[in-house]
Order: C-alpha cells, then structure tokens, then sequence
C-alpha cells in the first residue's frame, strides 16, 4: 500500500508499539519499502530545568537513546524490512510531524491508547499528529 512509513515508537512503552509495528509491516508496498522509526526524547521546556542537569546531559541522553533505538530495531524488526531509525528531540507531536515532512513518508503508523477524561481536555500526541501531518495517519489502539 505504501512505500515509506514512519513508526514513532515510545522505547519506554510497549503499548506504543505492540500492535502498531505488525500493522506498519501489513502495510508496506512491497519487499522494498523503507520503514522509518523514530522516537522522540523531549527536551526540557524551560531553560531553569535544563539548569538541574549537567552539562552535556542532553547529548548522553540522546546517545543512550539512540543505541537503544538500534538494539529495538534488530530485535523487533524483521532482517528483511529496510529499516532506518531515528533519534528525534523536542516536542513529541511536533518533531513527528516534521519528520514525516522530511521523510517525504506516505503514512504515519500511531500506536494510541484509548482515551480518558484528561486526553480529551489536554490532547495527546496521537490527537495532535492526527489533526497536522499532511500524511495519512493510521492511529493503531492499543489496550485500555
């Protein structure tokens, strides 16, 4: 159906991706089409909490994150899915978005929980992709 995807994937959790990963490879073209998979570390908002941290804590972070994205893609993806992960840093929705853009993907592939009372007010990540990618979207749900 598609012949590049974006997979944002939470490394913290599964429910981000259990269901969401066998879809995106359901809805690939064919043999040769590129999955990418990207996860988002957030970044500190206000300049006095990055104050807390050490120096060149984002950096590590950002490096420890990266190789825990590789050692996920070689466990969970299979050899034969051209695959291409990457480290995303910022707001979560914004930078999946932006990815996407500049991925030229076909598709966003969103795994989601099922919504309760402070997602309808505040809106989750999901919400907001879904209302600004310019890609299709496919919103995967996950358990309650």
């Amino acid at each position: 159906m598609f012949k590049t995807l974006l997979l944002p994937v939470d490394l913290s959790s599964p429910q981000s991706w259990e269901k969401a990963l066998p879809a995106a490879l359901r809805l690939r073209d064919s043999e040769d089409s590129a999955l990418h998979i990207v996860t988002v570390v957030p970044d500190f908002g206000l300049s006095v909490v990055g104050s807390f941290f050490e120096e060149g804590f984002e950096k590590k972070a950002l490096q420890e994150v990266s190789d825990k994205l590789r050692r996920w893609v070689a466990e969970n993806v299979p050899d034969t899915v051209e695959v291409h992960p990457h480290v995303l840093h910022g707001r979560v929705y914004d930078e999946i978005i932006r990815a996407a853009d500049r991925l030229d993907v076909d598709a966003i592939v969103l795994g989601s929980h099922r919504p309760d009372l402070a997602d309808y007010l505040l809106g989750p990540n999901a919400a907001r992709v879904v209302r600004h990618a310019r890609q299709s979207v496919f919103v995967v749900r996950g358990e309650a």
